[in-house]
């Protein structure tokens, strides 16, 4: 079948992020079937209904694919809902075909049935993207899809989570068949490389439970190797590890490390990690593999909120982590989470006292946590009077913690800052997004927020 996939994602800042998920579904989907990608990033608004239009005149798919990365900003400013932009490119596809349409991603996976029946598509695929291929297999044969792992009918109750078995995962395909490579190659040269799936990690907030389950399934490591020249070869300049954590096994990570060095791996590379206290010459160890840029989910550097947090760290734990990897040489960044269970005024102070000690790294602030169905904190929300039974939570909601609201937090934050580059609010500011979109467009490569604390 001839299979249209579309990534609905078109945000910029601080850099464009290429759909990795998309090139996973294309090796699932070929060579069986006919696939070609619409990546809806580098267009302007006015542009984006005429590049639909025409994708689905030229191409006559059978089959419609929409990847949903996420569903709404995470600004506790005022939240930007991309449900409706979604539900108009739905509304697009129907005036030009009468193919099947079929909804995915992660922003999908956390709303399966909520978003299904808001966007008026036919199919779901939750969790991960190659589950695809089973459902287009289907409809290729004429079967009905329904109750294939992972498929969701809209009007039907979303399926059991299920996941790909360790291995079964499909290889992934060139980026190079993403006409819009280049617009990402122009901005940064970074391509993602996913060394694996799940996360054990028990954050309060998160929703990889969903998306890619608890237990870890890594690659293999000599292929990640083979993979990370092949996108050297397409153009990449810089790789961004996409994991959940990388480090949340420390020897898979070290796999992964001697799998670079000994498969001649060249490129830069940064990935997100938790700042637990690392094995002896760990750091040292992925700085020699090419490590560059390590990301800390940090989200508190208060013994008192890090427990509420289910973090499995504590704020010692955490500046050994920070002095470890800046000693290897490896440029570092901490995001933190403020605002969760357990908050109070004084616990803000702690950690920006904390922060204070993160000596040249830029410190991203991210003030109040947006609540997600299943979550730990949904329930804590419940409890505490801040959710309704059976709310909504596609309209955005951030909790809360009580007695200290977000904008007392944010202002606190801004009172310590005094004005410095290095303490940013959010994923950026107008200034700092500025600054990495000008040194990419010089050529510079990677995520560059080392340069704000410079």
């Amino acid at each position: 079948m001839k299979v249209l996939l579309v990534s609905l994602n078109r945000i910029r800042f601080p850099y464009p992020v290429h759909p990795i998920g998309l090139d996973f579904v294309v090796g699932a989907l070929r060579p069986a079937h006919e696939v070609r990608i619409l990546d809806l990033c580098p267009l302007a608004a006015e542009e984006v209904e005429p590049a639909i239009v025409a994708a689905v005149r030229e191409h006559a798919p059978e089959v419609v694919g929409l990847s949903l990365r996420n569903v709404d900003s995470l600004d506790t400013a005022g939240a930007n809902s991309f449900v409706a932009p979604a539900r108009r490119v739905v509304d697009v596809v129907r005036g030009c075909t009468g193919a099947p349409i079929v909804l995915g991603g992660a922003g999908y996976t956390i709303f399966p049935v909520e978003l299904l029946e808001r966007l008026g598509a036919d199919w779901g695929v939750v969790g991960e993207g190659e589950r695809i291929r089973l459902l287009v297999d289907a409809l290729a044969a004429g079967a009905d899809p329904a109750g294939l792992p992972g498929v969701l009918r809209r009007g039907a109750p979303a399926p059991a989570p299920s996941r790909l078995a360790p291995g079964t995962a499909s290889v992934r395909a060139d980026p190079r068949g993403n006409p819009a490579l280049g617009f990402y190659l122009a901005r940064g040269g970074m391509l993602g490389l996913q060394t694996q799936r799940g996360c054990r990690l028990q954050c309060v907030y998160c929703t990889y439970p969903a998306i890619e389950g608890r237990a870890l399934r890594p690659f293999e490591a000599a292929a990640l190797a083979a993979e990370a020249r092949m996108l050297e070869e397409a153009g990449a300049r810089f790789l961004v590890l996409t994991d959940s954590v990388f480090n949340g096994s420390p020897e898979h990570a070290l796999s992964v490390a001697a799998a670079f060095r000994a498969g001649g791996v060249r490129l830069p590379w940064g990935g997100f990690f938790t700042p637990t206290p690392p094995p002896p010459g760990f750091y040292e160890t992925m700085r020699a593999a090419g490590c560059t840029h390590a990301e800390f989910g940090t989200e508190s550097l208060s013994d008192a909120v890090l427990p509420r947090m289910r973090k499995p760290f504590r704020r010692a734990d955490a500046l050994r982590a920070h002095a470890a990897a800046r000693a290897a040489g490896i440029h570092v960044a901490h995001f933190m989470a403020m605002g969760g269970p357990g908050e109070t005024a004084a616990t803000v102070e702690e950690t920006l006292d904390g922060c204070e000690a993160l000596d040249g790294a830029p410190v991203f602030f991210f003030c109040g946590m947006r609540v997600y169905p299943g979550t730990e904190l949904a329930r804590l929300a419940l409890a505490d009077g801040q959710l309704r039974p059976g709310q909504d939570l596609l309209a955005p909601v951030f909790y809360e913690p009580p007695g200290l609201p977000v904008a007392a937090i944010a202002e606190a934050i801004a009172k310590r800052s005094g004005g410095r580059r290095a303490w940013i609010h959010g994923a950026g500011s107008e200034q700092a997004d500025t600054i990495v979109e000008r040194l990419h467009a010089r050529g510079r490569v990677g995520p560059l927020w080392e340069m704000l604390a410079a």
